[in-house]
Formats: structure tokens, sequence, C-alpha cells
């Protein structure tokens, strides 16, 4: 409780395993006036629009997120597993709480480790805390996301070297996939740029994790349509929208059929960029020459029509909206293609 009580700059981390704790978790954080970040895996727990949300830390995330750990005097950390990706600073003094007691100091030593339900915790936490000495960090989080929106309008301005740019496909993404859909995304430089640039409202995000398993995002897709046939799901009645890019979808481009046959309502937006970029930009950094990345590719948009479904083309900016829109409101299943390059930035 001191840790808390007498932080200044306190950041609050939620992971994958407080999904289903976020509102104490938000609650708390408002208490503190204090950013509330997520890892990769978390995407999407908290709305990037609330005036605390801070956005995802770590490789796939934003630098509003890396400013933010950078500059806290404590981290509280709920149901992450500090992977590599996410990179939760070891340096920072940290209380974190799991309900898997094999995740508390896995990976480094925890300066306060709380094994118990996140919960019942963070319950516990809001009963026992007294009065906060943190400083109100509300006005600086709007000015940072002031900054990156800024810094993502410059990308999208930018002319990329073949089609839609990545910052310009997932603006477009944001403002017109609904509120309440489910994403299941895929794996490589894609997943990065979901990450980075799309905006949440209170979508669910289905992803593998860290496993990289390319081509999770569109079998996803038809488990999720599945659950949302079921009347007494939560998630009855939600549009699935997911994304990969060609590699990914190539691993499993024949279930479009499977959709087709059982009519199922899903848009698959395919980010094609005629390579496994994600390997080429490993390799590069690793000082090699870029080896079999490259792609032989069909028409993914010609066949999604010659499946029996909706497709659609897209290689220019001015009519990824009117595309978008299109395929989301088809009833069934849709397939928009995006030429696009390489580098996510």
């Amino acid at each position: 409780m001191g840790l808390l009580e007498t932080a200044e700059r306190p950041v609050i981390i939620a992971g994958h395993g407080a999904r289903f704790e976020m509102d104490g978790i938000v609650d708390l954080a408002e208490r503190f006036d204090c950013p509330v970040l997520t890892t990769f895996k978390g995407k999407g727990q908290i709305p990037d629009s609330h005036p605390l949300a801070g956005g995802v830390l770590g490789r796939s995330g934003t630098p509003i997120a890396s400013h933010f750990m950078n500059e806290a005097d404590l981290l509280a950390v709920f149901g992450a597993s500090f992977s590599n990706h996410t990179g939760i600073a070891e340096y920072k003094p940290t209380i974190h709480v799991d309900y898997d007691a094999m995740t508390l100091g896995k990976f480094h030593s925890i300066d306060v480790p709380v094994w118990g339900e996140i919960g019942v915790t963070v319950n516990e936490l809001h009963d026992r805390i007294g009065d906060a000495e943190a400083e109100s960090q509300r006005e600086e989080l709007a000015d940072r996301w002031e900054i990156w929106r800024e810094e993502k309008a410059t990308r999208r301005a930018q002319t990329p070297e073949r089609g839609v740019n990545y910052a310009t496909a997932f603006d477009a993404m944001t403002r017109l996939i609904p509120d309440d859909a489910i994403i299941p995304v895929d794996v490589g430089n894609n997943t990065y740029a979901f990450g980075r640039y799309f905006e949440p409202e209170h979508q669910s995000v289905l992803m593998s994790g860290y496993l990289g398993s390319i081509g999770f995002a569109f079998p996803a897709a038809l488990g999720a349509w599945t659950a949302t046939q079921e009347p007494e799901s939560p998630f009855a009645g939600r549009k699935v929208i997911s994304v990969s890019s060609d590699g990914g979808f190539g691993q499993y481009m024949s279930e479009f059929t499977t959709a087709v046959k059982y009519d199922m309502d899903v848009t698959h937006v395919l980010l094609n960029d005629d390579e496994l970029g994600k390997i080429s930009k490993e390799q590069r950094t690793g000082g090699w020459d870029v080896w079999q990345t490259d792609l032989v590719n069909p028409g993914f948009a010609e066949f999604a029509d010659n499946c029996g479904g909706h497709g659609v083309f897209v290689d220019d900016s001015d009519v990824l909206d009117d595309a978008l829109e299109e395929a989301i409101a088809y009833d069934g299943p849709a397939l928009v293609e995006v030429l696009t390059d390489s580098d996510p930035v």
C-alpha cells in the first residue's frame, strides 16, 4: 500500500490476464489520475478514447505508452506475463498482481509480488488505500495523444512504395469498424501496425499471442462468427472483421469456401505486400540478405468472388473507405484486398 500511496507518477499496466477486471482497474487509475497502458495481448481492454488510456506498450505499441513507462516512479502490473515483446522496465519499482503464481518474478525480481485473483485484489486496494500523493497525468496524456495523432497524420501523408500505407489503412479501419466488432488479427508486420495505429473503442481483439502462429486470423474469424450465432452468448450479433497479410491468409485461404457454404457474415481485410514482410525485416536487421521471403500470390479479391463471396481490390487510398464500408455492410463473407508495401513504419 505504501508504494501506491506515495508514488507521484504511477502507471498501471494491464495484460490479457486482467481482461475481465478492467472496470475495477480503470476505477483505480481514476483514483490516482494515472495512465493505463496495456500489453499487446491486452489491446482494446480500455478504449483509446478514454482520458487515461495510454495505448499499447512494447514493440507493437505507441510512443505514448513508452513515454509514460519511462517517466513512471511505480508500475502497477495486472495480469501480464512480462514478455520481451512488451518490454516492461525491470528497473522500475513494480507491483505485480496475478492469479498464476508461476508468473510472479519469472524473469526478474519484483518489489511486491501479489498472488491472487485480480478482481479481488483490486477491490482490496480500493478499500485499503488512503490518500494518494500522485500528480494528475490527464493533461499530459492528452498532449501526448495529440502529438502521436499528428505524427500518424504525417505518416498517412507520405507516399508509399505502392498502394496504401499502413497508417492510412488502419486509420480507415479505426473510423469504419463497428465499435463492438470482434477483430481476430494475424502475425507479422500487419499485426505490429495494427497494435501501433488502430485505436480501439469496445472491440474484442483476438490473437495467438506471441506464438507466431501465422494464419491465425481467418480461422479465428470463422470460430468467432460461430460464437456470435449463440443467442445467449455475450458475442451474439456482433460483426467479425479479421485482419492479416497475404502470407497469413494464404495459409488457410481455402476456408473461404467454408465461410461461403455456411453464409458466415465475416469481413477479412488483407494487407497484401507480396512477401513475408516481417521475416524480410528480421533478415535485414540481422545484417543478412533477404532470402526466400517473396510470395507468388493469386488475385485474392477475385478468389473471394470465385468462391461465391464478395471481393474488392484496393490500390488507392481514395477508394479505401468505400471498399471497407461496402464489405462490412455485405451480408456474407467478404474480403478487401489492400495493396501495400512491406514496411509498416
